[in-house]
């Protein structure tokens, strides 16, 4: 025999469980305290500035008056500084470009597309089309580049072009690290066209 009234009846007690079930699922807790996702704000804004930074030979006192050199400027049209946080740092969203000055005031440029530069750690994550020339024509091609500034070390771990025109190189590879100078270079995993000048006896 068939009860339409009991079918009724128990398709609604279906549907009125599936909707208790989801209805469970939701998340109506509050979170307070550390669990709250807290709005981190910038304890300083700059705007279209340029940062030199310069060096002497010899260690200054309050009211000497000696030459110093320029060893890098840098460039950037937004920077915000986080420093007062536990964990400081400083980013550069718009992109940034610095260059470098060696011994001789030879000029070398870096740019990249996004920075940030860890104050506690002295290191310089660099993202996003980063590209350094040398004063010699050497130019390193990656989309992310870690310096860091205590030791003068690049690295990374991503795909990277190497250009050398001296010898009329064109490098890829994985993975690499260097100094600042290029003068010792070490590339991890590399493919592409390389040529080897043989000296004449």
């Amino acid at each position: 025999m068939n009860h339409p009234f009991g079918n009724k009846l128990l398709n609604i007690a279906i549907v009125f469980s599936v909707a208790m079930f989801f209805y469970g699922c939701t998340d109506n807790y509050k979170r307070v305290g550390e669990e709250a996702q807290q709005t981190i704000y910038p304890q300083g804004v700059a705007e279209n500035f340029t940062l030199t930074y310069t060096e002497t030979l010899e260690k200054l006192g309050s009211e000497d008056t000696k030459e110093s050199r320029v060893i890098a400027i840098l460039k950037s049209p937004l920077s915000e500084d986080y420093d007062n946080m536990r964990f400081q740092y400083r980013t550069f969203p718009n992109g940034l470009v610095v260059d470098l000055f060696d011994e001789n005031n030879n000029k070398s440029t870096i740019r990249a597309d996004y920075g940030i530069i860890y104050s506690s750690t002295n290191l310089i994550d660099l993202q996003g089309n980063v590209v350094i020339e040398s004063h010699d024509g050497k130019k390193l091609e990656a989309p992310q580049l870690f310096y860091d500034q205590n030791n003068e070390w690049i690295f990374t771990q991503d795909k990277f072009k190497f250009t050398n025109p001296e010898d009329g190189t064109i490098m890829d590879g994985e993975g690499i690290d260097f100094n600042r100078d290029f003068s010792f270079f070490n590339a991890h995993k590399t493919y592409g066209l390389i040529t080897i000048k043989e000296e004449q006896s």
